[in-house]
């Protein structure tokens, strides 16, 4: 990475504490990227999920899963990604989040094929449009573009990330249609 030692103080107090400067500063030599590598664009343009998590002015945070069409997150270049924010259920806490604080991290898991996870972490702006970005759900229901400027992306190991099947996976995107919203699980009194 650049000049500057990656992390905050927060961590590096941390591994001062607990012995690990030498295998932190290993990780930031070998595996911190400061934009996307090419295997990297190939394993974000593959996926079909990914967490993203925000922190509004004061630092209250969301994470919140974000699905669509294998290649609903488009990448741009090696430093920026875009995706289309489809309807939801109004409340727009990670998108009200982002126009407080542009801090985002993505976590892309594969959790099917490689079982590998992709962190990449930058900055959040909204458009009402992105020229280049492509929506593959052939929906109407995107309210907005998000792109995301890559500051540092790194892989999360594989050792811990089970292995997952999937048996049919063709959602309704955006649906308003109450019926494919709900599974019963957490519906009623018993919430």
């Amino acid at each position: 990475m650049g000049d500057e030692r990656p992390g905050s103080a927060g961590e590096h107090d941390l591994q001062e504490r607990f012995g690990t400067e030498a295998r932190a500063e290993s990780f930031y030599d070998d595996s911190m990227h400061e934009s996307l590598t090419p295997r990297m664009q190939r394993f974000v343009g593959e996926r079909i999920l990914f967490f993203l998590a925000t922190a509004d002015a004061d630092g209250r945070t969301d994470c919140s899963p974000r699905l669509g069409p294998r290649g609903f997150v488009n990448v741009l270049s090696s430093s920026r990604l875009a995706y289309p924010e489809y309807r939801g259920n109004g409340v727009h806490a990670s998108l009200g989040n982002v126009e407080e604080n542009p801090y985002a991290s993505l976590t892309f898991v594969d959790w099917w094929e490689s079982t590998v996870g992709l962190h990449v972490n930058g900055r959040a702006t909204l458009h009402d449009d992105i020229p280049e970005a492509v929506d593959p759900s052939g929906t109407d229901r995107r309210k907005v573009w998000v792109s995301v400027e890559v500051e540092e992306a790194y892989v999360h190991c594989a050792k811990h990330l089970p292995r997952l099947g999937i048996e049919s996976f063709d959602p309704p995107w955006g649906t308003d249609d109450e019926a494919a919203k709900k599974t019963g699980f957490f519906d009623g009194d018993e919430l």
